[in-house]
């Protein structure tokens, strides 16, 4: 199915390579581009147009999270039964986890899953 003319993307995945086959990286400065007749909005790290926002939302995301650390025996614990959070993790003792902002930065860059394998 196609989209209608006019139609809106809004990839807040495009910091992790996007989740849109037409994607492509945008800024603030010029935050939309079209194609397909369709506009996208593509900017990585939204939330930086409103950080103070930002931080109380992230706070309260966070803080309830850091709560489980104790509960689930730990980070790593926590990791390994908590998928969600093993995704929004980008950097696991000392080595890059994730393939996007390797590739953009051209380093080395290793699956967390690998990583944790003696943990999981």
């Amino acid at each position: 199915m196609e989209m209608k003319p006019g139609s809106v993307i809004i990839d807040v995945s495009i910091d992790q390579g996007g989740c849109i086959e037409t994607s492509d990286v945008t800024t603030h400065s010029k935050p939309t581009f079209i194609k397909h007749d369709v506009i996208h909005y593509c900017v990585p790290n939204i939330a930086s147009r409103v950080p103070r926002t930002a931080s109380y939302a992230i706070s309260n995301i966070a803080s309830s999270t850091l709560m489980q650390f104790d509960e689930y025996g730990g980070l790593d614990n926590l990791l390994r039964i908590l998928e969600g959070i093993r995704h929004g993790v980008y950097i696991y003792k000392g080595t890059i986890t994730n393939k996007y902002i390797a590739q953009k930065m051209d380093l080395k860059y290793t699956d967390i899953n690998l990583l944790m394998t003696n943990v999981m």
